[in-house]
């Protein structure tokens, strides 16, 4: 494994990583690693495609009609 050096740490930063790594009973150096590989790991979100994806889900058919007793049937259905 490589090593890093960082310089210059506010010292905000490192309280707050600090505070992180106690909480999840890791080292410091082990929680900005964490932190790391979740930043370079995440995928960038396609606002345009997410929005087209929510959109087709929530079209309503032409002929449905929902009424309060319609949601309410549907939202009981199957419990006991």
């Amino acid at each position: 494994m490589a090593n890093l050096t960082i310089k210059n740490v506010p010292g905000p930063v490192l309280r707050r990583l600090k505070t992180r790594a106690a909480l999840h009973r890791r080292s410091l150096n082990l929680e900005v690693i964490v932190c790391l590989e979740s930043l370079v790991q995440s995928l960038p979100v396609d606002v345009n495609a997410l929005l087209a994806h929510v959109r087709e889900i929530r079209r309503t058919p032409a002929r449905t009609k929902l009424t309060d007793r319609t949601l309410t049937r549907l939202k009981t259905t199957g419990r006991a």
